[in-house]
């Protein structure tokens, strides 16, 4: 995965491309199941995820034309491939199927099984 902090767009979608491994049907399902919803820091102390919340809105950006990506689409693109390089690095020991950090990758659009 490219560590690229620049803020050209072709870089930002080529960083966001390298992270995002789950195309945007496995992601839609996985964002589904009670495991996506159950990981994660709550904002405001419940409700939704910033994970599942920013899985929701990667599957959108996986459907949408690269001419049609706004500035904002970009500024999510590049947390998205900040967030994965991160997590990745936090990697916990042992089998990492069934973990809530694995869970929390799935939600940014990263499976490390694949």
């Amino acid at each position: 995965m490219s560590e690229n902090t620049g803020n050209d767009a072709d870089d930002i979608r080529r960083d966001f491309h390298d992270a995002v491994n789950m195309t945007a049907s496995e992601l839609s399902a996985w964002v589904d199941t009670d495991d996506s919803k159950a990981v994660g820091q709550k904002k405001d102390g419940g409700g939704e995820s910033t994970g599942h919340e920013s899985g929701r809105r990667i599957v959108e950006l996986l459907r949408t034309k690269k001419d049609d990506l706004s500035d904002d689409d970009l500024t999510h693109m590049k947390k998205v491939a900040g967030y994965v390089s991160r997590h990745l690095a936090q990697r916990p020991s042992g089998d990492v199927t069934d973990t809530p950090w694995r869970y929390s990758l799935m939600n940014w659009g990263h499976d490390p099984e694949k």
